[in-house]
């Protein structure tokens, strides 16, 4: 691989790392209503306005000791965690995707992934505000993706929404409970609009799978609570970017098996 590649590579981190940066504040004010660019950032136990300075991604967190530089309140590792995954992601769409339009449209998808996934686990919601508008947005950026056509983008959008929401329905029909919220189900719409129809299946196996796997050894750490409630928006956002990267290969992988 060409020493450009790398320098690429390494720029495409720390564009993410920066927007991992924003992403954090999405994470914290989309679900307490706030807005997501005034006012500035600050500490939230001293109050503190966060200069520029002390907030380079990662870096600051190292330099200030992971301690608020005001009030030495401990920071969350969280914080530096999410900007370290959003600029690993940002390269590994740089790598598959190369210089394209569609790495653009998947540096926004795995940037709306990270959003959702930190906002479910921390509230069990999947926002309206992001997964609405990404319906709408991965529609269109479907005219920009060459393997990607707008027909497969409505499909994968009519077909993510219904299939869970059958779900849904049987699920509270047997157990006489709602097991899945209307969040997940636009989700896997918006999922659908930018990965296409043949995403669904795969990207509804592989999460609910990997659920299964997490899900029931936390229920038996909760001594068999069945009603244990479990986020499923991070199975999905997870499943989802197994299938960018290495959808086409698991497909024929398995279609390969069945002959």
């Amino acid at each position: 691989m060409p020493f450009e590649f790398y320098f690429f590579l390494s720029s495409a981190f720390i564009l993410g790392s920066v927007i991992g940066s924003f992403l954090n504040v999405c994470i914290y004010r989309i679900p307490a209503g706030k807005s997501i660019v005034s006012p500035p950032s600050s500490c939230p136990s001293c109050g503190h306005q966060i200069r520029w300075y002390q907030n380079i991604p990662i870096l600051s967190y190292l330099f200030l000791g992971a301690k608020c530089a005001s009030c030495k309140t401990k920071i969350s590792f969280r914080y530096p965690a999410i900007e370290f995954l959003t600029g690993l992601l940002f390269s590994v769409v740089l790598y598959y995707f190369g210089f394209s339009a569609a790495t653009l449209v998947y540096w926004l998808f795995v940037a709306a992934l990270v959003t959702i996934t930190f906002i479910d686990l921390d509230h069990q919601i999947i926002p309206d505000v992001i997964s609405l508008p990404g319906i709408i947005i991965g529609f269109i950026c479907s005219f920009f993706i060459p393997w990607l056509s707008w027909v497969d983008s409505s499909l994968g959008i009519l077909l993510g929404g219904g299939i869970l929401l059958s779900i849904a329905w049987l699920y509270e029909k047997v157990a006489q409970r709602e097991g899945m919220g209307g969040g997940d189900i636009k989700f896997l719409g918006m999922l659908g609009a930018f990965l296409g129809w043949k995403a669904i299946l795969p990207v509804v196996f592989i999460s609910s799978l990997v659920g299964t796997l997490v899900g029931v050894p936390l229920m038996l750490l909760q001594k068999g609570d069945s009603k244990l409630a479990i986020p499923f928006g991070p199975f999905l956002a997870f499943a989802a970017l197994v299938y960018l990267f290495w959808g086409q290969s698991l497909v024929q992988w398995y279609l390969n098996l069945m002959r």
